[in-house]
């Protein structure tokens, strides 16, 4: 089994792509004008719209009401990220902070309110478990 993509349903199709291009760095590749997908690397992340799950059936999800979940993302630098996109993010949670764990890490929300976060290995065990050389 491979974990190959996570889609998050939407009200505001236009509002929420628009965000996680500016976040991600990314343009959307758009199949339909409810559907569109960012592809990474490791993962595509896809952004259905409210109307995609009635496809699925009927009032199986709205969007924001789902179960707590995070998207995390490892960013070269949490730091410059939170300047970069803290002026464009709905919600920021938490500013970056170093967690317990060796990862520092900035938490935000998106147009949904779905958890985002961005963080960066700074202790040598966490480096060391996310396969990189050097403290970034």
């Amino acid at each position: 089994m491979k974990l190959l993509s996570i889609r998050l349903i939407v009200n505001d199709m236009k509002q929420s792509v628009t965000f996680y291009e500016e976040i991600l760095g990314l343009t959307a590749k758009w199949f339909t004008p409810d559907f569109a997908e960012f592809s990474t690397d490791s993962i595509t992340i896809a952004i259905g719209s409210t109307r995609t799950m009635q496809l699925f059936g009927d009032n199986l999800v709205v969007a924001g009401n789902s179960s707590p979940m995070i998207i995390e993302f490892l960013v070269e630098n949490v730091d410059q990220e939170y300047v970069r996109i803290k002026n464009n993010t709905p919600k920021i949670i938490q500013e970056p902070t170093t967690m317990p764990w060796g990862n520092r890490s900035l938490l935000f929300s998106d147009p949904d309110g779905n958890l985002v976060n961005f963080f960066t290995p700074v202790t040598a065990e966490a480096i060391k478990k996310f396969g990189l050389n050097t403290i970034v």
